[in-house]
């Protein structure tokens, strides 16, 4: 068995040195790999809202039912400006206790049950965005008073996108090349592509504390969004 070892060990050694296309595994060609980027920007076309209606009482029934009314309000004045049910959402109701905490006269602080605030928050899609500012003023006048957030998208991106996606893959053919000819080689067929395509996420642009006797509209620019593709590209060496 001992003299059985060298004779295995050199075996494997021998094996672990032919080369891959002997092992029957797949030979590693020369390659160039390259990575391009495109970007193309679009004007948004919709804007997204999120704002609360937020009421104090001293009963949790009392400030819910003073919530819903403010709500219902505010509800019924952005279907009547043309906005659908389909983009209307609840996003969250919470129903909160309300303390004091004084100091007796014993120095030490307490816990006093005050009341009750219950708050509504409501996502909004505005599909004209001119619309946008005077939507959170008319808002604003109607019992909104927390939140004010703001984002802007694009409904339909897919120009947008295979426009970048063009431009990228003709970037990254251009870098080939170059490096092909910095380093005396001829450029050969496409090997392998890969894609990543970076959708903007909703960029915040507003959020604050509005108030109810905010009566100006409110100046709202919704800018651009960007949509960027990377592709990483390998081409092969000529031989």
């Amino acid at each position: 068995m001992s003299r059985a070892l060298p004779f295995l060990a050199a075996s494997i050694l021998a094996v672990a040195l032919l080369p891959a296309a002997a092992q029957g595994l797949p030979e590693q060609k020369p390659r160039i790999s390259v990575t391009g980027e495109g970007e193309e920007s679009l004007r948004p076309d919709m804007a997204l809202l999120s704002f609360s209606v937020m009421r104090q009482a001293e009963t949790a029934r009392e400030a819910l039912s003073a919530n819903n009314e403010a709500m219902a309000q505010v509800i019924a004045a952005l279907k009547a400006d043309g906005v659908d049910d389909r983009d209307l959402q609840t996003a969250g109701i919470q129903i909160n206790p309300r303390y004091d905490y004084p100091t007796g006269p014993d120095g030490r602080q307490r816990q006093e049950l005050t009341g009750y605030e219950v708050s509504n928050t409501l996502t909004v899609r505005v599909r004209d965005v001119q619309k946008t500012g005077a939507i959170l003023d008319k808002v604003v006048s109607l019992g909104v008073n927390q939140g004010g957030g703001i984002s802007f998208t694009n409904t339909d991106p897919a120009a947008a996108i295979e426009a970048a996606r063009r431009e990228a893959v003709e970037n990254a053919i251009a870098k080939a090349r170059t490096l092909a000819q910095a380093a005396g080689v001829e450029l050969g067929p496409i090997m392998e592509i890969f894609e990543m395509t970076s959708r903007p996420h909703p960029m915040p642009q507003m959020a604050m504390k509005v108030r109810a006797e905010a009566a100006d509209t409110v100046p709202v620019e919704a800018g651009e969004n960007s949509y960027r593709v990377e592709v990483t590209m390998s081409f092969a060496i000529a031989q």
